[in-house]
């Protein structure tokens, strides 16, 4: 059985594959400041309530775009398996089947979103990740990853209006009943969710030109959900894109 965790800015999300199915899959906030302990005991109580058995789980790999944790990661996994976790980075990259031009520049769940896609898909692809960060990662038909546009994403954005801002609140977001708001939360879903739609289609226009070819895009993220029902762009909805890509690795690297 594999365990794959990806770490993010937002939240810790974790998926369990069994005979290349994945059977569970949980989320936690990510707190940088945890320590090692403090996540052994979230673990063990989260599979406890799954009755997952832990001598069952024989592969373990990880990504992490928050580096404080990688530390007390490894730690926890290796008290709680009694194993080491294949930690993704850049001494990986030439083993993979993706071409990465620069290796310490980009993020381990991109690439991982990367490695999934062009495993499924093949051909030129772009993966929109809606996360913290809304990023677009374009790989070429030929393995090549050509490079990445990032964006604030959208809680992100609407976290900042109104941390910035005296009376203006953060709100949900969830697609609004027009793009004039009658009111402040539609006022504001209307601004950032519709606005990021125009955002979201104009680079993917931009994008698809200089990949040059037919171009297969897949959404992903937290939020794919709520922007793919209004963005008639995308060919697929991959919520489990990035622990897919973590299991196509862990698997790869598994002796």
């Amino acid at each position: 059985m594999l365990l794959a965790i990806d770490i993010g800015n937002s939240n810790v999300v974790c998926g369990l594959s069994e005979n290349n199915h994945w059977t569970e899959q949980f989320r936690i906030h990510t707190v940088a400041n945890k320590t090692a302990d403090e996540y052994e005991v979230i673990y063990r109580t989260l599979l406890s309530s799954r009755n997952v058995d832990l001598n069952q789980i024989d592969r373990i790999v990880v990504s992490s775009v928050v580096p404080s944790l990688i530390s007390p990661i490894q730690e926890m996994i290796k008290k709680l398996f009694g194993q080491e976790a294949l930690i993704l980075g850049p001494e990986m990259y030439p083993h993979l089947d993706i071409g990465i031009q620069n290796p310490y520049e980009i993020g381990t769940d991109l690439v991982a979103n990367a490695v999934a896609a062009y495993s499924k898909y093949q051909g030129n692809c772009i993966v929109v990740d809606f996360g913290t960060a809304l990023t677009f990662t374009a790989i070429k038909a030929d393995g090549n990853l050509l490079g990445v546009s990032i964006a604030p994403g959208l809680k992100t954005a609407m976290s900042s209006l109104s941390q910035k801002t005296a009376k203006l609140p953060n709100v949900d977001i969830a697609v609004p009943p027009s793009c004039i708001g009658k009111n402040t939360t539609h006022a504001l879903q209307a601004g950032i969710v519709m606005g990021y739609k125009g955002l979201v289609q104009y680079l993917l226009e931009e994008i698809c030109k200089e990949l040059d070819g037919k171009t297969t895009i897949i959404a992903t993220g937290g939020l794919s959900q709520v922007m793919s029902s209004i963005i008639d762009k995308f060919d697929h909805h991959e919520p489990m894109l990035t622990l897919d890509g973590l299991k196509i690795i862990g698997n790869k690297f598994h002796k």
